[in-house]
């Protein structure tokens, strides 16, 4: 029994151990060492920008992005995303400002994922959210030692979908308190500068209107001596 379940741990962990097999000739932007990654870049005017994600058959592939703010001149919050697979033909698109893309990979290798700018005038910054998710094993019911290993990788298994749906729910929550974040700040500094501009116009109107006032009485005074 002891030899059975140090040959399962070995096993087990050698398979945690396979490295992903490197980009190649494609240049940087490829990312190895992980099933899912979230951050925010910003995507300059007129720009597209490109990731790779290794992945492999019969993973369920996600992509969700969410544009949190765009700057300068920008007119359009939207973002036009696109998904292709390792041979370079188009798996799925997206123009949204919040948008979601899954589905199963049919091969094994780099799936590329585009980030395009459309506003000539501002920059884009968006929230990505991206990763790729396998299906557990089937627990079957057998008798002795490997039922209760089947059970533990059954709960193994359910216990990491269900962190998983946490993590990216609250993926989504921070991107969404970010892009509420700079709202409040931009209302802020266009409140504050409003209210300098005000208290600047009411302050020179005062002197402005003593000196006409002034002015048109001396000119009436002068007027009546003659």
């Amino acid at each position: 029994m002891r030899v059975l379940l140090l040959l399962l741990l070995s096993a087990d962990w050698t398979q945690a151990q396979k490295s992903e097999p490197g980009l190649g000739g494609s240049g940087g932007g490829g990312f190895r060492g992980a099933d899912r990654y979230d951050f925010a870049l910003v995507v300059p005017a007129a720009t597209q920008e490109c990731f790779w994600h290794f992945a492999h058959q019969s993973g369920n592939f996600y992509l969700d992005h969410m544009v949190q703010w765009v700057t300068g001149m920008a007119s359009d919050h939207r973002l036009a995303v696109r998904v292709l697979s390792p041979d370079g033909s188009l798996i799925s698109s997206s123009y949204q400002v919040i948008g979601q893309i899954h589905f199963e990979t049919q091969t094994t290798g780099f799936y590329q994922m585009c980030l395009g700018n459309q506003n000539r005038l501002g920059a884009v910054r968006v929230f990505l959210n991206f990763g790729v998710v396998y299906g557990g094993q089937e627990v079957t019911e057998v008798n002795g030692v490997n039922s209760s290993l089947l059970n533990i990788q059954g709960s193994v298994v359910r216990l990491q979908t269900a962190v998983f749906h946490i993590w990216r729910f609250y993926s989504h929550a921070r991107a969404r308190r970010g892009g509420d974040l700079h709202l409040l700040d931009s209302t802020r500094d266009y409140v504050s500068w409003w209210s300098l501009a005000q208290t600047l116009v009411i302050l020179t109107a005062g002197p402005l209107q003593l000196l006409f006032l002034r002015r048109l009485f001396i000119n009436h005074t002068h007027k009546t001596r003659c």
